[in-house]
């Protein structure tokens, strides 16, 4: 059914535009996936980075100014994030320049961090310095990981280009069962956590 999908044409034509959008909306199977194909060189590694920065800062910064103008509205009505909203507040009360590097590294705070930041009055000039160091850093490391994995995988396996496909499969499967568990395991938390 697969063989006759061209992966490497995909990549080049779409792999950029994959990056970019994939950061701005959550991104951390995108950059294994986009290290990957720099690594088969069918994107450049530099590029993949720098995009993925781009996307990994204008996500947040968009949603940052979604919690400074519409968060007292918005953060109310979600009752289901309360227990990640106050832990997010609480890490910006205490340590404000490190919650906004470390809030897309930690599971569950990627989308309601921000707005909870931006929501909490902190200055925009200091968000965004703060959120570029951070979204490069998040880039660079996700995208190295891909990268190292598509030499482990080439020492391995030998030439990847007949599984391309496949390992695109593998590693998106892979971040879904994962995804699921975290999730899992959040709404068991979230249920057993007293009422208040």
């Amino acid at each position: 059914m697969f063989e006759h999908v061209d992966i490497n044409a995909l990549l080049v034509n779409y792999g950029y535009w994959a990056v970019f959008i994939g950061c701005l909306l959550e991104g951390e199977t995108i950059l294994i996936l986009g290290g990957l194909a720099a690594h088969q060189t069918s994107l450049r590694l530099v590029d993949v980075i720098l995009i993925a920065t781009l996307g990994g800062m204008l996500g947040d910064q968009i949603l940052f100014w979604t919690g400074r103008y519409f968060g007292p509205r918005i953060l109310p009505r979600l009752h289901r994030q309360q227990a990640t909203i106050d832990r997010v507040s609480g890490l910006i009360e205490r340590y404000p320049m490190a919650s906004v590097f470390s809030v897309r590294f930690l599971y569950g705070m990627r989308l309601i961090g921000p707005l909870v930041i931006g929501a909490s009055r902190l200055s925009p000039i200091r968000f965004s310095a703060i959120n570029l160091l951070g979204a490069a850093v998040w880039a660079t490391l996700f995208v190295m990981a891909g990268y190292w994995a598509g030499e482990a995988l080439q020492n391995l396996l030998g030439n990847l280009k007949p599984y391309r496909l496949p390992i695109f499969i593998g590693v998106v499967v892979i971040a879904a069962v994962v995804a699921l568990v975290r999730h899992h395991r959040a709404t068991v938390r979230a249920a057993r956590a007293p009422s208040k």
